[in-house]
């Protein structure tokens, strides 16, 4: 449910992302998300032939685990075998994404332990589920390069994941929603809700009345700084909002390491 403002519907959204799907050659490859019941249906656009990944999905990710920094480990299982994957970015989510990767690369004929190594050196732009602990003892997530309903949700459920006493999502506004946003938002408030997750919404008062509400980044640092022992924070927020400075300045006194990729 991305840029809804200018496309419409979420079904807007999948038959625009169809036209490049119905524009492959029949010599080409269509790699579809089998777990998305709109992409899936992509397959009916073309007469490509179709590769698809996730559940149900001819490249799939089985016995799917998270270590303390919140990297997937998982068996990547594929026409030809199966073979470990340690991904070294964050959350959840990202075994999707690897598995998109590691579909485009069976079309390119490549061995799944070849596959592997590629997804365990991958690395992700800033400002994307970066983990920071800091010498207090908290934990900080810079999630904050853009934000939709989707990532929104992946991104406290990787909050949740976390081992802490306290957890906080420090959200802004996500833009481009059009008339479906406020619900869009209300939406996000009541998942972090249902995890246990406390909501200070920064400027965006679409979140609703049930969660605490602040009008700057820097009333929001004042309200969190330090973020001590047992406390884990997540940033995130559409780009227009300019939370990644907010992460920064929360991360960054005391910080006991830093493991974000540059």
């Amino acid at each position: 449910a991305v840029h809804t403002e200018l496309f419409g519907t979420l079904a807007d959204v999948a038959q625009a992302k169809g036209e490049l799907v119905e524009a492959l050659p029949p010599d080409g490859f269509a790699v579809l998300n089998a777990g998305d019941r709109a992409v899936a249906a992509m397959a009916g656009r073309t007469d490509a032939t179709v590769v698809t990944y996730g559940e149900q999905g001819e490249v799939r990710a089985a016995g799917v685990e998270l270590d303390a920094e919140l990297r997937p480990r998982f068996v990547l299982e594929a026409e030809g075998g199966r073979q470990v994957v340690q991904l070294a970015v964050r959350g959840r989510h990202n075994v999707d994404n690897a598995l998109a990767a590691a579909a485009v690369g069976r079309v390119c004929g490549l061995e799944l332990a070849a596959i592997a190594e590629g997804l365990e050196q991958a690395a992700l732009s800033p400002w994307r589920m970066e983990l920071h602990r800091v010498a207090g003892g908290g934990t900080v997530i810079n999630d904050a390069y853009n934000a939709n309903p989707t990532s929104m949700r992946a991104a406290l459920d990787s909050l949740a994941a976390l081992t802490a006493a306290r957890r906080v999502a420090v959200l802004g506004a996500m833009g481009e929603l059009g008339d479906d946003s406020d619900e869009a938002h209300a939406q996000v408030a009541e998942h972090a809700g249902r995890l246990g997750i406390e909501v200070l919404a920064v400027d965006a008062p679409a979140y609703g009345t049930e969660v605490a509400h602040v009008s700057s980044a820097q009333e929001a640092f004042d309200r969190l700084a330090p973020v001590g022992a047992g406390t884990a924070v997540l940033i995130k927020a559409s780009r227009a909002a300019g939370l990644e400075r907010l992460a920064g300045t929360l991360a960054a006194p005391g910080r006991a390491d830093d493991d974000t990729e540059d």
